[in-house]
């Protein structure tokens, strides 16, 4: 029989298929976790509610659930309850690796923050001196900035 404890670390292993250097839990797209005999439920929220990737993180998810021998049931939940802050603090720092600018969660530092020009920090060498290059990026939930100190484009994470 498996346990909720595996469960939870076998969905740690399913990356966004959107952006793979983090896997759904750090994301915090996944809500919660109920284990009854071999049947394993599954809520989780996409990141917004027209997210092209919603089918594919539901059938990874599944499937990773089957290769632990359990009967997986992933149920979506759209209650539009996702947002910026349920990314995880080793989700932001993967993002930040990869180059993305992680949102600073709500309640560090002040709000305000985000509303000034160079609010966002560069991935790369930590500037604020930077610009919103294209509010359109890659997917709805990200922008793409430039640094004006070392020159490096870099994605943003919107903050929802």
């Amino acid at each position: 029989m498996v346990t909720e404890a595996e469960v939870w670390e076998a969905l740690a292993e399913v990356a966004d298929p959107e952006i793979p250097v983090i896997s759904v839990v750090d994301l915090g797209v996944v809500r919660g976790v109920r284990v009854d005999g071999e049947h394993v439920h599954v809520e989780f929220t996409p990141t917004f509610l027209g997210c092209p990737a919603l089918e594919v993180m539901r059938s990874q998810m599944a499937e990773r659930i089957a290769e632990l021998g359990a009967e997986p049931e992933v149920e979506v939940v759209l209650d539009d309850s996702w947002s910026t802050d349920k990314i995880t603090a080793e989700g932001r720092e993967k993002l930040r690796e990869a180059g993305f600018a992680p949102p600073t969660p709500r309640g560090e530092g002040t709000t305000l923050v985000q509303l000034q020009a160079n609010g966002f920090r560069c991935p790369y060498c930590g500037s604020r001196d930077t610009a919103l290059e294209n509010i359109f990026g890659p997917t709805p939930c990200r922008s793409l900035r430039y640094c004006r100190s070392c020159k490096q484009p870099f994605e943003q994470f919107k903050t929802i």
